[in-house]
């Protein structure tokens, strides 16, 4: 794990894969940090990258209202196995998870338990295997991983949803946060790049400052 910054109310930390981010997250952070960390957003075990945790429950309703109104946003990189027709697009769909096999299914009608997900994307390396960066609009469970696995683009390592791979370790990487710090007005943007190590060296990737 790794610290990026902290101020009193937040702290931006870098999740390693293979890590839980809601449960095991807050105990490491707790064993360099003072005081109690809440998180207001969450990554798949195998996802790693930047998160944000609040250090009271003042700022996690804070922070919580900001992802709610769409004001957190989130770019994430993905290695996907083929590459889609149109370079830059958008992917609207509905989404119904089943709890008991913990898979997320893209539904025709709206039911209950069923929500609306939506993203922007940008191919960046087309071919095979193509990155691709990812605009998050919503943050539904799997969400990237299973709206480009339904349109055929399955994530490189993800078995579960069609990907060749182990199933531990998905090719899809946190990469930008951006948000207006919840008591200071300040506009704070983070970008941090994936390890080098596969899947990740199989592209240059985007450079940090764009």
């Amino acid at each position: 794990m790794e610290i990026i910054t902290q101020t009193p109310d937040l702290v931006i930390c870098i999740k390693p894969v293979g890590v839980d981010s809601e449960k095991e997250m807050p105990q490491l952070l707790a064993q360099v940090l003072p005081g109690e960390f809440f998180p207001v957003h969450r990554l798949d075990m195998g996802v790693g990258g930047l998160m944000v945790f609040a250090r009271s429950k003042q700022a996690a309703a804070k922070l919580s209202a900001l992802i709610a109104q769409g004001q957190l946003k989130k770019e994430y990189l993905a290695l996907v196995h083929g590459c889609p027709e149109e370079k830059t697009g958008r992917m609207e769909d509905l989404l119904w998870k089943d709890s008991r096999k913990n898979k997320v299914f893209v539904v025709k009608r709206q039911r209950a338990g069923v929500r609306p997900a939506a993203l922007r994307y940008q191919v960046v390396r087309a071919g095979e295997e193509s990155l691709v960066r990812v605009f998050l609009e919503t943050g539904r469970s799997h969400q990237i991983r299973v709206q480009f696995a339904s349109r055929g683009f399955p994530l490189v390592g993800d078995r579960k949803y069609g990907g060749a791979g182990d199933g531990e370790t998905l090719a899809l990487w946190s990469w930008r946060l951006g948000f207006t710090h919840p008591e200071t007005g300040r506009s704070m943007v983070f970008t941090h790049q994936p390890p080098a190590a596969w899947p990740w060296t199989l592209f240059p990737l985007p450079e940090t400052g764009r």
